[in-house]
This record gives C-alpha cells, sequence and structure tokens, in this order.
C-alpha cells in the first residue's frame, strides 16, 4: 500500500527541484515553464491511481486562495522588475492597453458568451471579466527581466515593457466587472438593481482605495529599506529578500480590511518601491526572493490544472466552446491589441507581439473560483470549462510561439542598434 504522506511529499520535492531545473533545459526551446508543468499535472493524475481529484467544484476555497496567493505574489515581482518610472507618456502604451484593448475585449467576449454560448446576462458578464486580465504569472517567456541596477538601463523594450505592466495592472482592473456579474447574478440584471452600489462602492470606493493604499504602504516601506534613518536597520546591505513577501502581504491585507482591491494595492506598492534607489542592488533582491517563490506557487497550479482535466473537466466541452475559445486567442485579443496601438508609432513586430501575446492564466482561474463562491450563477460546470479550455490554450499557444516570437524581435533590435551605431561612421567615410 502507498503511503499517502511520503508520496505527497516527494511529489513535492521533485516538483520543487523541477522547478529550478526546467526554465534552464528549456530556456531556448519553443517550450515554456507552463507548458511542461501543465502536462506533467495530466500524467501525473492520470498515471497514479486514487489519487484525489483536483477538480475545482469540489473544492473552491481551496483553489480560490491558491491562485489568490499566487497572483499576489507575481504581481510583487511584476512591479519590482519594472525598470521605467511611471508616467503618462512613458506609460502610454499600458494605458492603450487598459483603456482600449481591454474593453474592446471584454465586450466581444460578452457578446460571445450570450450568442454562442447561450450564458445569461450575468454569466456572459463574468467570462468577460474573467477573461479580460492578461496573466503576470504564466507570461513570464514575454515579460521583463530582474530590475536594472544600472543608471543608463532603465529603459526595457517596448513589447517586454507593455505586456508586464499590462498584465500588473488589468488583473486589479477586471475585478469591478467581476463585481458587477456577482450583483447581477444575486439581485437581477437591471440596472437600477446594482448599477448605482456599484459605481460608487466596486468602482470608486474599492479602487481609489487600492491606489492609496499601494502607495502609503510603498512610500512607507521604500523609506524602510532606503531612508538614511533606517541604516541602522541594515535590510538593504543584509540583502533580506524575504521582506518583499512581508511587503505583499501587508498591502494586500490593509487594502482588503478597507474593502480595497488588493491587487491594485500590491502591484502599486512594488512600483512605488521600485522608484526608489533605482540602481539599488537591493531591488534585485526582492525580485529574486518573489521570483523563486512565484516559480514554486506557480508549478502547484499548473499540476492542480493538468490534473482537473486528466479529470475531466473538459469533457462536456462542444464545437461552440472550442471557437470561442480560438477566437479569443486567435481574433479577440490580437485584434483589439493592434486598434489600442494605433497611432503609438511602434513597430510593426513590436505592436503583433504586444496584440497576441495577451496570456491568460491564473489570475482568470481566480476570478472564476471568487465569482462562483460568491454569486448565483447557473451552469457553473460550463462556466468553468470555458476559462480552462481558453488557459489550457494559452500555455500552449504561447507556451509555443513566445521563445521564438521574442528572440526574434530581440535580434531585429540589436541589428536596428548596430545599424544605427555604424550609419554616421559611414557616412563619414
Amino acid at each position: 500500500m502507498v503511503d499517502g504522506v511520503g508520496a505527497f511529499y516527494l511529489v513535492a520535492g521533485l516538483a520543487a527541484i523541477a522547478a529550478a531545473l526546467v526554465p534552464r533545459f528549456i530556456s531556448r526551446l519553443p517550450l515554456s515553464m507552463p507548458m511542461v508543468f501543465l502536462g506533467a499535472g495530466f500524467v501525473l493524475f492520470t498515471l497514479i491511481p486514487d489519487i484525489p481529484d483536483p477538480d475545482p467544484l469540489a473544492h473552491p476555497v481551496f483553489v480560490e486562495h491558491l491562485t489568490e496567493i499566487c497572483v499576489v505574489i507575481s504581481l510583487m515581482g511584476a512591479g519590482l522588475a519594472l525598470n521605467r518610472p511611471v508616467g503618462w507618456r512613458r506609460w502610454s502604451t499600458t494605458w492603450r492597453l487598459l483603456t482600449i484593448t481591454m474593453p474592446l475585449s471584454m465586450l466581444a467576449v460578452g457578446v460571445l458568451g450570450w450568442f454562442a454560448l447561450g450564458f445569461g446576462a450575468a454569466a456572459s458578464v463574468l467570462v468577460a471579466a474573467v477573461l479580460a486580465p492578461t496573466d503576470p504569472v504564466l507570461a513570464g517567456e514575454v515579460q521583463v527581466g530582474e530590475p536594472a541596477t544600472d543608471d543608463d538601463d532603465h529603459h526595457e523594450d517596448e513589447a517586454r515593457f507593455a505586456l508586464t505592466s499590462e498584465a500588473g495592472l488589468n488583473d486589479g482592473l477586471a475585478f469591478p466587472f467581476a463585481y458587477a456579474a456577482i450583483s447581477m447574478s444575486l439581485v437581477g440584471a437591471a440596472p437600477q438593481a446594482w448599477l448605482g452600489h456599484w459605481l460608487a462602492v466596486d468602482v470608486g470606493w474599492r479602487l481609489g482605495m487600492g491606489l492609496v493604499v499601494g502607495l502609503g504602504v510603498g512610500w512607507v516601506l521604500r523609506k524602510l529599506f532606503f531612508a538614511s534613518r533606517a541604516e541602522r536597520l541594515n535590510l538593504a546591505e543584509q540583502a533580506e529578500g524575504f521582506v518583499a513577501l512581508a511587503a505583499t502581504f501587508v498591502a494586500y491585507g490593509v487594502a482588503e480590511l478597507l474593502q480595497g482591491y488588493g491587487f491594485i494595492a500590491v502591484f502599486t506598492c512594488a512600483c512605488t518601491i521600485r522608484a526608489a534607489e533605482r540602481s539599488h542592488d537591493y531591488h534585485r533582491v526582492l525580485h529574486s526572493y518573489v521570483e523563486q517563490l512565484e516559480r514554486l506557487l506557480t508549478v502547484s497550479v499548473l499540476l492542480l490544472l493538468g490534473g482537473s482535466v486528466a479529470g475531466g473537466i473538459l469533457a462536456d466541452v462542444g464545437m461552440a466552446e472550442v471557437a470561442v475559445a480560438a477566437a479569443f486567442l486567435l481574433l479577440i485579443r490580437p485584434l483589439s491589441g493592434l486598434v489600442g496601438l494605433v497611432g503609438r508609432g511602434l513597430g510593426p513586430r513590436e505592436r503583433l507581439v504586444i496584440a497576441f501575446f495577451g496570456v491568460r492564466g491564473v489570475g482568470s482561474l481566480y476570478y472564476i473560483a471568487y465569482a462562483l463562491e460568491r454569486g448565483d450563477f447557473a451552469e457553473p460546470d460550463r462556466l468553468w470549462a470555458i476559462v480552462v479550455l481558453v488557459v489550457v490554450g494559452s500555455v500552449l499557444l504561447h507556451g509555443v510561439s513566445a521563445t521564438p516570437a521574442m528572440a526574434l524581435l530581440d535580434r531585429r533590435r540589436r541589428q536596428a542598434a548596430v545599424d544605427g551605431d555604424t550609419a554616421p561612421a559611414a557616412t563619414a567615410v
């Protein structure tokens, strides 16, 4: 008889080792870490008999909190990694993606949910909200790396910057629409039943409080880390990376206690900390700690997601669901992304990369678990199925294409830099 506890620790240990090794082996291959562990979860739960069923419908609270902590940690990592100071012009690509691309994507998905999938108004809004955010967890191949500590290296390439900053902010900006869907499922779709409260509380108060808490906690922590009066604490000098986890939990906890959006607070907090002493090595220490923790949590989520697929969560998926998922990944996000970037002045390759790589992942899993636990939606199994189908499709599609696409973009950029450096000399000759 197999010892279940021993088997659990063995699998956990092997998964942790794999989380450290797999990215090194596949860095030059058209594969991604999410693809590998999604497949590993499918195989694991297929081959091992009597293993607990990871069906998210059977364990909604566990799924909600596991995905929640995974997203929160990744948001801190995304904010710490961004080298570019926040500004209207400097972040103009991000603002376009948030104010044009995201609403267009949601509108298209909501219409497809109503007409193609036959969902009611509340469920259609929920699907649109759940699939709205790009993912900071599963998009490592197309996002910025570690923080730059060179004063001359504060400018990421536009594609990686845009995808990272978009993922950091729209995870929180999707929350008001998830709340709208929950309200509609409980009190009806008539606007007079929910719109006033939604605008005042779910949009105004929660967004504002998330932003204020993030700025406030970030300001306090950056003083703690870098101010001259805090030198005797030696946090930065002693490279205490685990305080990044403390910063994450403090920002998230305070925002949630004040009924604000914790996702907004964490990302804002991270950007506020990053704005202090930009060339300090401590930013890399903080980011490295968060990145390692994020990778472990991501592996857990992906193994369970693969197990849920093996367990049959997609068994009842029909052609309508497949068509909607394909339309979303291949048409809706890319086209709405291109529309949002019209007039931005980017090169065609950068525009295509930004528009195409709207990775969907753990944030979508969190939102569907959160909403189904609090709302009253018909056909929760179908709602879970369409979300899992899109996430799995995104893992496979973007996982295969990310490495070669980014490598091509980098080669073109390096060649353009070389051409720019050599052009004046050639002219002088």
